[in-house]
């Protein structure tokens, strides 16, 4: 097992009021990918449980997973997409806080675990949120559809069916609005060295590109260009002040 800065922290320590979490990783054709991931979630010290949700893959990824025996797999028969999975999966979780990951992601070390989930065990911050090292919006300083970030469970708990019933690629914009209506602390956590797999690469070109229009078509559409300026705004100042306004 790695044991990095953050878990030789904690080593030898007994795990009553230690806060672990619960990891999530949604996943739909990733049998090339999940892997490495898992092979970084699975083994970190302060996380207690790996959930992964199938989200009706029609490759192996279902079989990856299942050579990690300690990884819980809930696997959803057709596809419904990542709010339904990931909605699925934190009502199955145990732990207080959730960390949230793709199950595409180049790179990931366990100091990169260490780093999303410091500020919030020690209570600096209430939430967390990557900025990758391949993302599009490291110039605004906000990453505010970032897949890999760590939350209390409380904040999703009791709206997972609204959560379940958004759009396809609408989770990460409504978990926004939840922090923001809630005023929570946010911090971004630069994480230089991992990238997403691109879609150009998994799909091909031409299907990869109509895959990121029909993403940032929904998130458009759910939001509305106003509704993108402030969640951007809001997340980026840390401390959001601004109340939810309908696009």
């Amino acid at each position: 097992m790695e044991l990095t800065a953050f878990g030789a922290r904690y080593a030898g320590m007994n795990h009553v009021g230690l806060k672990l979490m619960s990891c999530v990783i949604c996943a739909y054709d990733e049998e090339a990918r999940i892997g490495e991931v898992l092979r970084v979630a699975a083994l970190h010290p302060l996380i207690g449980e790996v959930i992964v949700i199938d989200d009706g893959s029609r490759d192996e990824t279902s079989e990856r997973v299942r050579r990690f025996p300690t990884v819980k797999l809930l696997r959803n028969e057709t596809n419904r997409g990542k709010s339904y999975s990931l909605a699925r999966g934190i009502g199955a979780a145990r732990f207080e806080y959730i960390i949230l990951l793709d199950a595409d992601l180049a790179g990931l070390e366990g100091k990169h675990l260490d780093a999303l989930a410091l500020p919030v065990i020690d209570e600096v911050a209430d939430v967390t949120i990557s900025m990758r090292g391949d993302s599009f919006y490291r110039l605004i300083g906000v990453d505010f559809v970032s897949g890999e970030r760590v939350l209390p469970r409380s904040l999703l708990a009791d709206d997972l069916e609204q959560l379940a019933s958004t759009s396809r690629w609408g989770a990460e914009i409504l978990i926004n609005e939840m922090i923001i209506a809630r005023g929570m602390r946010v911090q971004i956590i630069d994480w230089k060295s991992v990238n997403h797999v691109a879609k150009a690469n998994k799909l091909g070109p031409i299907q990869g590109m109509l895959s990121d229009m029909v993403m940032a078509r929904e998130i458009v559409r759910e939001l509305g260009p106003r509704g993108l300026v402030r969640q951007h705004l809001a997340l980026r100042n840390g401390r959001p002040r601004v109340r939810p306004l309908t696009a």
